[in-house]
């Protein structure tokens, strides 16, 4: 007789963040409670100690201010206890000269990893590099995930974090790459014509390729 593998079920794109509360090198956090109002990136790494993921934190402290001015924070994890968090942000800035910014969950018994869907079999007992983009409201926006062989590029999570925010405002899409995509630059996507009408008054509009391939540049909302 075969039986079912239990289903790994983790929160999707659109879903609500769950409630979680941790253990970080800031202290005890709430999450999303102690993010409201503001976007935060929770990202886990396979271990502290590591070469990756010692690249990979120095990148994302690098470019803290700039998470910081698109009003989002930055949360770090493993399943490392505590102390060693603390002992691998000392050597990071005492011989790299960073000194991590932002909280780092301890998530010893793994059980954050496992409801988030960090922890894939196949690649071991430690976390892969995922990545959850949530936003203000508590909503999960975007998921990343990639094996622990390679490093993230950090300036990727902080263009999709701004091009999510860039749509929520105006109300449009952002093409690949953007803002320095090969055909429009930094012009963004216009949502598709909904009805014959509009659909043909495209036809005629500057920056539309065809009725459901339009583009235009950013206004700046006063």
């Amino acid at each position: 007789m075969e039986f079912l593998e239990e289903a790994v079920t983790f929160p999707l794109i659109g879903d609500n963040f769950p409630e979680l509360d941790v253990q970080t090198t800031h202290g005890n956090m709430s999450l999303p409670k102690d993010m409201k109002g503001k976007w935060f990136v929770l990202f886990s790494h396979p271990g502290d100690f590591t070469p990756v993921c010692t690249t990979e934190f120095v990148a994302f402290n690098k470019r803290y201010n700039k998470f910081k001015k698109l009003n989002t924070e930055l949360v770090g994890l493993s399943i490392d206890q505590v102390f060693s968090h603390l002992k691998w942000t000392q050597w990071i800035k005492e011989n790299l000269n960073e000194t991590i910014k932002f909280p780092i969950i301890a998530d010893g018994m793994g059980a954050v990893s496992e409801e988030l869907g960090m922890i894939h079999p196949g690649k071991g007992d430690n976390t892969v590099r995922a990545v959850f983009i949530v936003d203000a409201k508590g909503i999960v926006r975007a998921i990343m995930y990639y094996p622990q062989e390679v490093g993230r590029n950090v300036d990727e999570i902080l263009r999709t974090v701004e091009a999510l925010q860039i749509s929520d405002k105006n109300g449009v899409a952002t093409p690949e790459n953007w803002p320095n995509n090969e055909l429009f630059g930094k012009d963004v996507i216009i949502p598709p014509a909904a009805d014959e009408k509009t659909a043909k008054a495209r036809m005629k509009q500057k920056g539309c390729l065809d009725w459901w391939f339009c583009h235009k540049k950013l206004t700046k909302r006063k």
